[in-house]
């Protein structure tokens, strides 16, 4: 056949929910980790400089902004793992699906990929039997997770909610910075507010960033105005508003990653394909 046939029946077989999920899933993550990871950093930094002067104040805060980045570090890690297996199988339920409807049969890529997750043939050859490798054996295991993805959609829907709860606190320093913003609007425009500018505050104790003995914990009128006209403050709010953004999209695409696999075990299921082929 012609290379543009050959490429019009690989596209016919490719999981197109898969792909933008898988893409839209790295793209979250990466904003989320990268921009959340200095952001945290920035948070830090501004603390150290302008709202406690005492190390004991703030100890406890960098130890938690350190316990996040590590977190970073392995959500990153995960998610890129997971994301590659969660592609794997929709190419692999996808090419049984469109068998079963007779819209696709079994095209290359589809032959290659089954061949890697399952190891290759098995059995004795010609010079006997054939040891087995350990990559052999892991993709070996690998080709029976693929063939089973009703697996898949309960880990999935578990990240979901786990990860419901990372993108519901990605929102609170966003809020937290929202706040100061909109404070120091106040006190850069004083006709539009009643209150007198000296008392309009942004105070990291009432938020529980800082404990309530620290001091000064607070920083109120131009001293807040010239902070919010920094460039560490401007890039910080930006960098959360991003990450917070990327967290969304990886929500997406996990709620994406979930539909499109619960579609292809239903209608294998439905078809008596049962949850293996």
């Amino acid at each position: 056949i012609g290379l543009l046939e050959c490429c019009a029946r690989c596209l016919i077989g490719a999981p197109f929910a898969s792909l933008v999920a898988t893409g839209l899933c790295f793209f979250g993550v990466a904003l989320f980790c990268g921009c959340g990871h200095e952001a945290l950093t920035g948070t830090e930094q501004l603390i150290e400089t302008y709202f406690s002067k005492n190390y004991q104040d703030y100890e406890f805060l960098i130890d938690v902004i350190h316990g996040f980045q590590y977190f970073i570090y392995g959500t990153a890690a995960f998610f890129f793992l997971y994301g590659a297996l969660l592609l794997a199988e929709g190419f692999y339920t996808t090419g049984a699906v469109r068998q079963i409807f007779g819209d696709y049969r079994t095209t290359i890529c589809g032959k290659g990929l089954s061949a890697t997750v399952t190891g290759g043939p098995k059995g004795r050859g010609a010079r006997g039997p054939q040891r087995v490798h350990s990559w052999q054996r892991v993709c070996h295991c690998l080709g029976k997770w693929l063939g089973h993805p009703d697996k898949f959609v309960g880990i999935t829907y578990v990240l979901t909610i786990i990860w419901l709860l990372v993108f519901a606190c990605s929102a609170v320093p966003v809020y937290i910075y929202f706040n100061t913003w909109t404070t120091c609007q106040s006190i850069a425009n004083p006709t539009k507010t009643s209150a007198s500018i000296g008392t309009l505050c942004a105070d990291a104790r009432m938020y529980g960033v800082l404990p309530w003995n620290s001091f000064p914990g607070k920083v109120c009128g131009s001293n807040l105005l010239s902070i919010c006209k920094t460039s560490e403050f401007q890039m910080t709010f930006h960098l959360f508003i991003a990450a917070f953004v990327g967290a969304a999209a990886t929500l997406v695409s996990l709620v994406t990653f979930i539909i499109a696999t619960t579609y292809n075990f239903a209608v294998l299921r439905l078809m008596g394909r049962g949850t293996k082929f």
